[in-house]
């Protein structure tokens, strides 16, 4: 997996954790606590989001949503899953700390059963650890770390589990990405002491939380065909584009309609005659515009006999 690939991330906050905690002479975020913590005994509220691609989203959700409405009765926890047709969604697992971490655990063996099963049909031996991806607002990521890494260190020894917190913030938020990995178990006891961390020090000012951008496929387009390539822009031949916008714009405009995807056509670049053409929605909607452009090029090439 790509750097910056994996990103997950748990924003928790207290929700009225003091009001839970008065029966100590002391209401503070302490010792007590962190033994009460781990032991799943202190009805704190938290919220924890996680990061997750599209396939594993699909695995959470099961066939009919079978899988997800079985770890919300089973854990006591609310899971909300953000709105489709983005690569990434965000999972928002919410509740009392023991609900929280019964729906990890559900998740983290859940991941474990997909990876077992699809080593079924691989050669590979070595069984890659179950990864998961919290998002934590920025202003805690420090408290994460400790001194010197001291804290993130402590984490990983007591636990197994591997844990990183990502150097940049996700784009157009102030939350930083932090991956968990190893065992279902060693992630279990990973979230626990995370969830203490994040409890004994609350997020500092306003939080501008990560919202995953719906896909977009820059696309090719080359001796009359349309090639989609990650990564990349999309640079029509100049004398092609005006038949794909059409008088006025009137057939892009109809295309945009046709197919529900927004495309964008950038202004040429000083010096050059190239355009850029991006392509934004679900997968069906971006492969609906990229066949109607196709199709409008294909017929406005065989129209003039040759490139």
């Amino acid at each position: 997996m790509g750097e910056g690939d994996t990103i997950w991330a748990p924003s928790v906050l207290p929700h009225g954790a003091l009001g839970t905690l008065s029966h100590y002479a002391q209401p503070h975020f302490g010792r007590k606590m962190e033994s009460k913590v781990s032991e799943g005994g202190l009805n704190v509220t938290l919220t924890i989001r996680l990061l997750m691609h599209g396939k594993e989203v699909g695995s959470i959700i099961g066939k009919k949503g079978e899988t997800v409405k079985k770890m919300r009765e089973e854990s006591g926890a609310r899971i909300n899953i953000s709105e489709g047709n983005c690569p990434e969604r965000i999972v928002t697992i919410t509740g009392p700390t023991d609900a929280i971490f019964k729906a990890f655990a559900m998740i983290a063996y859940k991941f474990e059963e997909d990876i077992i099963n699809s080593m079924s049909n691989s050669p590979a031996t070595s069984k890659p650890p179950v990864t998961l991806r919290l998002v934590v607002p920025a202003s805690q990521c420090g408290s994460l770390i400790g001194k010197g890494g001291s804290k993130i260190k402590e984490i990983r020894e007591s636990t197994g589990a591997q844990v990183q917190v990502a150097g940049d913030m996700l784009p157009n938020s102030t939350e930083r990405a932090v991956t968990i990995s190893g065992t279902p178990d060693a992630i279990i006891q990973c979230v626990k002491q995370i969830c203490v961390v994040m409890l004994e020090s609350p997020p500092k000012g306003a939080t501008i939380p990560y919202r995953p951008k719906p896909a977009s496929t820059p696309v090719i387009f080359a001796g009359g065909q349309a090639y989609t390539i990650q990564g990349q822009y999309a640079i029509p031949h100049p004398d092609l584009i005006g038949c794909i916008i059409g008088r006025q714009g009137t057939k892009i405009n109809e295309i945009r309609q046709m197919s529900g995807a927004q495309i964008k056509i950038a202004n040429a670049t000083e010096g050059s005659s190239e355009r850029q053409i991006t392509i934004t929605g679900t997968p069906a909607n971006i492969s609906l515009a990229q066949y109607l452009i196709n199709a409008r090029l294909t017929s406005e090439v065989t129209g003039m006999g040759a490139l």
